[in-house]
């Protein structure tokens, strides 16, 4: 076999795809038992997080102050974005898998399995962080005798590893696991118990901001924060501008751009709504249920974080926040010291439920993967309960390890990546399933053209319905998209001081790229798109999942090469597993082999069969 083949035939094997049944669904082993609501409080519990007690009052006091409650109404509209792409993937293929599944059926198995890989990977930080601030806020409670008490006789003096072994949080996640090994209809009973606690506790806030706020707060001007700073200083007169640390006050104090600044960090406040698209094998009535789920979950959580944002900003000024405990603090400076207890109860919840929703996911894809055979095959056992218990089990071991052991602190950025990688797949995988013709009828819809005036006629003159030339046209064109997103990334990241300068040269390069961009949009949006119905479809294709990419390149680029180096290191790791046995245990490997062999009976029979006749 010559070089060329050889290479060939590895992409062939690396890029072949997951086919599913006429429908999008199959029958399932694992037990169909949840409901619309059920699906909204998982999306809810996973994203509003014990974030919303404390991200409020940091992302307010030091980027866009009062303003935040526009940068929370970035990062929903920007969250929306991925949100749509999931819930149109979740209408057409509603089984078990989320972003990996997707990647499968589109873009081959390769890049499944690395996105599968990333999500667990995000799963497994998310779940052990989360078991940490769960142990380490019930031991801010205690008034800290728990970590005094593990510091002092089980003290670990290592980099990287914690400062001491956090048994508290390995109990939390042990419990949880088992909960989760029960049955996902009593685990998501418990999770929207804890849900609507911290709900009503967010309520509570929202309410008392109406009462108590001022919307004086909004519009503080610069004697005001004289004046503060003068208080803080012993009523010591205050010369000078030295209100730089409070910005230039009134709704923006830092301008726009702080507002922007403050957006980019509170869209991390919506991750976790796509842990509702592992559920797809256990809902009743998958295609609707998962896209009004995802839906309505993100408008939750942009209602919560709106008006906590605003109740807080509005009862206190936004330059004496503090930025670890901002709404107790916020409760005494109002004289309602007595609420600061309710606070402390809904962060609990808020943290259980998080904790759930981290967990919940991370063994479904642990058995959608083994299941397809890119993994082992033991993580594919249900028990008796129609649950998947060894991944449970086995998932639930690992993030409490990491939670026993490491300082996730270092290790929390690495959940971006895989959180991003995963949202700019999907809106890829979407652009490209809606330009894919129908197997029905690839026969009758090509046209003869000559090869080439084949692209400039697709342009000028598009198909009615999509062809292999359309498609075509359509994946190569997103290819391109793809590597001009990642130098748009690039250039926005690295460049950023001399795009701020004002250099010519780095303006023109991003125009010309994002020209570039606007082009392909547009080749794009030529081509027929499918006319395969879905109950739920995303609008304004294939404008807004491009839209959804180039946002999520950009996020991933900013991130440090720190986190990139180990997100390496972790992808290293998964390369070896996938090389060394996912490829060639993989279910489809084994169908095309199979399918092989019957081609090759079938042509044998037909062969004796004509023998037969002439003699």
């Amino acid at each position: 076999m010559s070089l060329w083949d050889f290479l060939l035939s590895f992409f062939q094997t690396v890029s072949r795809r997951k086919t599913i049944p006429t429908g999008g669904c199959r029958e399932s082993n694992l037990r169909r038992c949840l409901s619309t609501l059920d699906l909204v409080a998982l999306g809810v519990g996973s994203t509003l997080g014990a974030g919303v007690y404390v991200l409020a009052g940091e992302v307010a006091k030091t980027n866009s102050g009062p303003s935040i409650v526009i940068s929370f109404l970035i990062a929903a509209l920007v969250s929306v974005l991925a949100g749509l792409c999931y819930a149109e993937f979740g209408a057409r293929v509603p089984l078990t898998g989320s972003a990996y599944l997707y990647s499968y059926i589109t873009v081959g198995e390769l890049w499944a399995f690395i996105t599968g890989w990333n999500l667990l990977l995000s799963y497994v930080i998310g779940t052990s962080s989360v078991a940490r601030a769960w142990s380490a806020t019930f031991d801010e409670l205690l008034g800290k005798r728990m970590g005094n008490f593990f510091s002092t006789h089980m003290s670990i003096n290592s980099p990287g590893l914690a400062e001491y072994p956090d048994i508290f949080a390995v109990c939390l996640i042990v419990i949880l696991a088992g909960l989760l090994s029960i049955g996902v209809k009593e685990s998501t009973t418990v999770n929207k118990a804890f849900t609507a606690v911290n709900v009503l506790v967010l309520l509570f806030i929202i309410i008392s901001g109406i009462i108590k706020g001022d919307l004086r707060n909004w519009r503080l001007n610069e004697s005001d924060l004289l004046a503060t700073l003068a208080q803080r200083n012993g009523d010591q007169t205050v010369t000078g501008n030295q209100t730089w640390h409070y910005g230039a006050g009134g709704f923006m104090p830092y301008y726009f751009s702080g507002t922007l600044t403050g957006a980019a960090t509170c869209f991390y406040a919506f991750v976790g709504f796509d842990c509702i698209a592992t559920t797809g094998e256990e809902v009743k009535t998958p295609h609707k249920s998962i896209p009004m789920g995802i839906v309505l979950s993100l408008l939750i959580c942009f209602l919560a974080y709106f008006g906590v944002s605003a109740a807080l900003t509005l009862m206190m000024p936004y330059h004496l926040l503090d930025t670890m405990n901002p709404l107790p603090v916020a409760f005494e400076y109002i004289g309602w010291n007595v609420a600061k207890y309710a606070v402390a109860a809904g962060s609990l919840c808020a943290l259980t439920a998080s904790l759930l929703g981290s967990m919940f996911p991370m063994p479904r894809i642990l058995f959608a993967m083994a299941r397809d055979g890119l993994l082992f095959k033991p993580l594919a056992k249900l028990s008796s309960r129609q649950s998947p218990v060894i991944a449970t089990m086995v998932s639930g071991a690992v993030a409490a390890m990491m939670a026993f052991l490491f300082d996730l602190k270092a290790l929390v950025d690495m959940m971006s990546i895989g959180t991003l990688l995963a949202y700019t797949l999907v809106g890829i995988c979407v652009l490209l399933l809606r330009y894919q013709p129908e197997p029905s009828s690839l026969g009758s819809s090509e046209k003869k053209r000559p090869s080439r005036m084949l692209w400039v006629d697709l342009l000028i003159h598009p198909d009615v319905i999509p062809s292999q030339h359309s498609s075509r046209l359509v994946s190569r064109t997103v290819s391109l998209l793809a590597v001009l997103v990642c130098l748009v990334s690039v250039v926005t990241t690295v460049g950023l001081p001399c795009l701020l300068s004002g250099s010519a040269w780095c303006i023109a390069c991003l125009v010309l790229l994002l020209l570039g961009i606007l082009v392909a949009s547009l080749i794009i949006w030529r081509q027929p798109q499918s006319q395969k119905k879905s109950a739920f479809m995303v609008p304004c294709l294939p404008f807004l999942p491009i839209l959804s990419v180039l946002v999520n390149s950009c996020l991933m680029a900013q991130l440090s090469s720190d986190t990139w180096l180990r997100y390496l290191v972790w992808m290293a790791f998964g390369l070896l597993i996938y090389f060394g046995y996912g490829i060639r245990h993989s279910a489809e490997r084994h169908r095309d082999k199979d399918l092989s062999l019957q081609m090759t009976n079938h042509e044998r029979s037909d062969t004796d069969s004509a023998v037969t006749c002439k003699k």
